[in-house]
């Protein structure tokens, strides 16, 4: 007879736990990528005889949204309805946030029942041999480094082009992570960060001004990857951004493709007309 499965939060001692259920999965989430998310955020773990077999965080930004992710479950244990009680202890955590997640197409029906709708989708890119263009900026626009006195118009940027409060989490980021910001005659417009992330490293979030070309955007990401050259970068984007056939072009292959979902809300972008986020923190964070 089976030991019961039992759920608790999560804590830091199930740092080694989680990382092994993902390395299980072929995820290529490092100790250091799990520790990054579990300390920005909150969840739940499900045991059964002492072992972790499935976990669910979540993430709260102000007090009107949240997103969850890293919903993960033994492959000998799905199928027992673990991956439910678990996002039922996520919802009840959050309560009437607007919540977002991204869905693989296998996990969309459970999220449905649960109350979310899809509203977008976000291309994942990866690749090592790309050969980054120049891209020409406006006049009176220029890259510069990311200054100490940056982060308030950094949060305020992240926050107007995703939506969502970036005040802890990108403090919280920028603490392991390089920045390269978009200037216009003194006034900084746009950035993108670059970081370690899994098999190599990752750009994102990329925040830049609204326009039809994206071209901001893509001289954003352009200087991570020339400084790069050669080594395995990863860039989530959003399926509607018109970014993904350059990505591709450039050597950075779209390799899947998941679906945005929200629970207690209908927005498919933020209020925001002038600012975008072309390239998230990560599937879990958004």
């Amino acid at each position: 007879m089976s030991a019961p499965i039992t759920y608790r939060r999560f804590t830091s001692d199930d740092l080694a736990a989680a990382h092994a259920l993902t390395v299980e999965l072929k995820w290529p989430h490092r100790v250091d990528d799990w520790r990054f998310v579990a300390e920005a955020g909150t969840g739940f773990v499900a045991e059964q005889a002492g072992s972790v077999i499935g976990t669910a965080l979540c993430w709260k930004y102000g007090d009107e949204t949240a997103s969850l992710g890293m919903v993960i479950v033994s492959p000998a244990h799905q199928g027992q309805g673990v991956g439910k009680k678990l996002m039922e202890s996520l919802l009840e955590e959050l309560g009437p946030r607007i919540t977002f997640l991204h869905a693989t197409p296998a996990g969309q029906p459970l999220y449905e029942k649960l109350g979310f709708r899809a509203v977008g989708t976000l291309d994942q890119h990866q690749g090592a041999a790309f050969q980054p263009p120049l891209v020409s900026l406006p006049p009176g626009e220029r890259l510069r480094p990311l200054g100490a006195s940056d982060m308030p118009r950094l949060i305020e940027l992240a926050s107007r082009a995703s939506g969502l409060d970036r005040s802890a989490i990108l403090p919280a980021l920028m603490e392991t992570a390089d920045g390269i910001a978009l200037d216009r005659d003194g006034e900084l417009i746009g950035f993108a960060v670059f970081r370690r992330f899994g098999r190599g490293h990752a750009i994102g979030p990329v925040v830049a001004p609204a326009c039809a070309d994206a071209s901001r955007a893509r001289a954003l990401i352009s200087h991570w990857l020339a400084l790069n050259a050669g080594m395995f970068v990863r860039i989530d984007v959003p399926g509607d951004c018109g970014l993904t056939g350059w990505l591709e072009e450039l050597g950075l292959l779209r390799v899947d493709t998941v679906i945005k979902m929200v629970r207690n809300g209908s927005e498919t972008h933020p209020d925001d007309p002038d600012f975008r986020q072309y390239g998230i923190i990560n599937q879990a964070i958004c």
